[in-house]
């Protein structure tokens, strides 16, 4: 039979055409690396991306060009999201928080040509600019009277790029399965590995994230994406809020609970971040008597969140928590911890402990848990096992590898280590890399820290495996203090009633500071260095 449908390429200047369209005076708020407040909308949201999309190809992008952006959130950085792709071009995001030589890898290795920066920036590129092979021009996001001395000769003002540029230019076509956008892995266990994402897996996949078992958000909300645009696809906020045409909030560079607290005042619905974020500012809300009155929802990810953050923030705030989990090979999201039928029906303790899972996957997104020798395992929230997915928007192969990333049926290793219940929600254990194995068995790193952070004076905790002559590994909690050293006895004492005794940490160290990864995450193998270098060794 011939089909009759139209051909309708999924590209992602469709999304904010449409959000010009039908919300073309939907406010956009956002505060301006120059410092003030700003307020626009997607119909000039729009027009920007439109001008700098032409800009890009005056200065002779073409097709499949690279174009490499280390800009904190702002809504300038929304019309260049949209204008690099909308010039045939690949939007490559940069994490300023990377170290010297890892940005150096990741620019040449995806053979950027032509770089835009913020300017408060600039320095880290001023740094390495010597070094990086396929760079022509850099393009400094900022209006003339902002623009910074600089030993990089020939800088170009993007306002000034901009300014004469038609507002109607013609988007760049093609087929939806062409590239739009790289982003790196952090790069923990060797080199970056980037992820391209093409039009149609970043469409399909905003399509599947507002949906209302998901995300839930549309033209009533006012989003703040707190996590940046250069993490794991921005969390797909980017995409997803034009495509409802939800109002936005683009906190710029202050990352402070101060800062983003008067962000939130401007009538935030829904936000986002990791819960690090979350833990300071419910310390800021406490200490100064403060609240949040329309904030309604919080999505939590990119580590796991501890039980106590979320019930602060529902039963004293009044704002549901949406734990999640991804990464940047699914762009990135992978599972939403909203409520089905059969948790709705529990209380408040039960509703709690489906929270402390990361939720049940999208239409388009498949799961499933294998032994190590990659024997499927049931869903009954029992047994751990190997996280694996595959779906419309999961990596097929890094960029530039010879090989596929997925096995021979398509299916992703995630490298977590997972339960799955018969609802469908995932509890993610630990990290392949991560897990403790003590006599044979697993003890979840992730489930010690979260129980340690219960204790009011525990501002975060780190569980690691110590070799063990007789039992392989055995689990140590790495503490920093919420101002005032807590007993250890309590911590503890937290613990007894959760944990088997074999799976009690053998001790509990207390540090000033735990190393962290560019992307905010826990760094265990800098954390046992740190160990190592100090000479730690098991209590006898």
């Amino acid at each position: 039979m011939i089909q009759h449908m139209q051909n309708f390429p999924l590209r992602v200047s469709e999304i904010i055409d449409y959000a010009a369209l039908q919300h073309p005076d939907r406010k956009i708020f956002g505060r301006s690396i120059e410092g003030p407040i700003i307020e626009t909308n997607w119909r000039d949201i729009q027009k920007d991306a439109k001008k700098f999309a032409a800009a890009l190809i005056d200065l002779g992008v073409i097709k499949g060009d690279v174009v490499g952006v280390m800009a904190w959130n702002t809504p300038r950085q929304l019309s260049v999201w949209y204008g690099i792709p909308g010039a045939g071009a690949v939007n490559h995001t940069l994490n300023p928080r990377l170290f010297a030589d890892q940005l150096v890898y990741i620019i040449n290795h995806a053979e950027d040509r032509f770089l835009m920066v913020d300017f408060d920036l600039l320095p880290i590129i001023e740094d390495i600019i010597d070094q990086l092979t396929t760079v022509e021009k850099i393009i400094v996001m900022t209006d003339r009277s902002h623009m910074p001395d600089s030993k990089i000769n020939d800088l170009l003002c993007y306002e000034e790029l901009i300014a004469d540029q038609p507002d109607d230019f013609n988007w760049i076509t093609g087929d939806e399965n062409e590239a739009c956008g790289i982003c790196y892995t952090s790069g923990t266990t060797g080199d970056p590995k980037g992820v391209v994402y093409t039009h149609r897996s970043n469409t399909l996949h905003a399509l599947s994230a507002v949906a209302p078992d998901m995300l839930d958000v549309s033209s009533n909300d006012r989003i703040m994406p707190v996590v940046p645009l250069f993490h794991a696809n921005g969390w797909s906020i980017a995409y997803a809020a034009p495509m409802v045409g939800a109002s936005m909030v683009m906190p710029g560079r202050d990352m402070t609970p101060v800062g983003l607290f008067e962000m939130l005042e401007l009538g935030v619905t829904f936000t986002a971040a990791v819960p690090t974020i979350w833990m300071q500012m419910l310390q800021h809300l406490d200490d100064n008597n403060l609240r949040l009155p329309t904030l309604e929802r919080v999505i939590i990810g990119g580590a796991s969140c501890p039980r106590s953050v979320i019930d602060k923030f529902q039963t004293k705030y009044g704002v549901q928590v949406l734990h999640a989990w991804g990464m940047t090979e699914m762009s990135p999201l992978g599972t939403v911890c909203s409520f089905k039928p059969e948790v709705m029906a529990l209380d408040h303790e039960g509703r709690l402990d489906v929270q402390g899972t990361v939720g049940h996957a999208p239409f388009m997104i498949n799961l499933k848990i294998t032994d190590d020798a990659g024997n499927d395992l049931p869903w009954d929230g029992e047994s751990q096992g190997r996280l694996l997915t595959k779906g419309a928007a999961v990596v097929q192969r890094y960029h530039k590898s010879d090989t596929d990333a997925v096995d021979a049926d398509g299916w992703f290793d995630t490298g977590d280590v997972a339960t799955i219940n018969t609802n469908g929600y995932v509890r993610i254990t630990d990290r392949s890399k991560d897990v403790i194995k003590s006599g044979g068995e697993w003890i979840s790193s992730i489930e010690l820290e979260n129980c340690a952070v219960g204790h009011p004076l525990v501002a975060e905790a780190a569980a690691i495996g110590i070799p063990h002559p007789k039992w392989d590994e055995r689990p140590i909690l790495v503490i920093v203090a919420a101002g005032q050293k807590p007993d250890v006895a309590e911590i503890m004492a937290l613990m007894v009633n959760k944990f088997a005794k074999w799976q009690l940490p053998d001790d509990i160290i207390f540090m000033d500071e735990i190393p962290h990864t560019a992307t905010g995450k826990i760094s265990k193998l800098l954390l046992r260095q740190k160990l190592a270098d100090q000479g730690y060794e098991l209590p006898p």
